[in-house]
């Protein structure tokens, strides 16, 4: 069984669109993490995103950068990243998404890191350095485990690369609407739609758009094309000033329904 595909289907039955926030997990610690997860459920959270943090985050923008900039001052590893999964999961069955780069995964080692995975209670992860043509080693552990594997695409993607990511994906599929990194400004343009359009005339697998969403309008915008909204670096950046995050959930959960 797959939390993050049940909340999908649940969603799809009742007319709604997930809203799926993203934090770097150990910023500014992990303890203030777990609280984090536990205002972003109580704010209409579907499903959450855990960054975890690497030295070279290749997809990031400058903001989610310093965020694991800070988790990684403090300490902030792998280990201790499933470690807060495994304590969430003791007061939150809220579907848990593990967005990290290669290298902590294959130092850890792919069979191991899949089973601390599952055990802890993850239930999916996004590797954005491990594209689909060389993930045949991870994909196939993972699916024997049941943890989804979710994959990108973007406007640039041609028919050949949709339909290699939506077979390796499992979950959703995560497209991206720039071609750029998180946190830059978002367009909703003819691209976008044209690629959605193809995504989902070849899969009934859910389709959630991320990168460069900060307004509850473009929430509300992409929502209405998408089966899910990513947001991210707006929520980091909040967390960076000591900011609440919860009103500002809110008025995203409000705008996609």
């Amino acid at each position: 069984m797959s939390r993050i595909r049940d909340t999908f289907n649940i969603l799809r039955g009742n007319g709604k669109k997930a809203l799926i926030p993203y934090i770097m997990a150990g910023d500014p610690s992990l303890d203030a993490t777990k609280q984090y997860v536990m205002d972003l459920e109580a704010a209409g959270a579907d499903i959450i995103e855990l960054g975890v943090p690497f030295s070279d985050p290749l997809a990031d923008g400058p903001t989610i950068q310093r965020a694991a900039e800070r988790a990684l001052t403090n300490g902030t590893t792998l280990k201790k990243v499933l470690g807060l999964v495994r304590e969430i999961r003791q007061v939150s069955d809220i579907p848990l998404i593990l967005m990290t780069y290669y290298n902590p995964v294959f130092k850890m080692g792919i069979g191991p890191f899949i089973k601390k995975a599952v055990s802890a209670g993850v239930d999916g992860v996004i590797i954005p350095d491990l594209i689909p043509d060389e993930a045949e080693d991870f994909i196939k552990p993972a699916r024997a485990h049941g943890l989804d594997t979710i994959y990108l695409l973007a406007p640039t993607s041609t028919p050949e690369r949709i339909s290699r990511v939506v077979k390796a994906s499992t979950g959703f599929i995560y497209y991206v609407s720039i071609t750029g990194i998180t946190g830059s400004a978002l367009t909703i343009e003819k691209p976008m739609k044209d690629t959605l359009n193809s995504i989902k005339g070849i899969t009934a697998k859910p389709v959630a758009v991320g990168f460069g969403i900060s307004r509850p309008e473009e929430a509300s915008a992409i929502s209405k094309l998408a089966d899910g909204v990513i947001v991210g670096s707006a929520i980091v950046k909040l967390i960076a000033q000591g900011k609440s995050i919860k009103n500002y959930v809110k008025s995203l959960r409000k705008a996609i329904r």
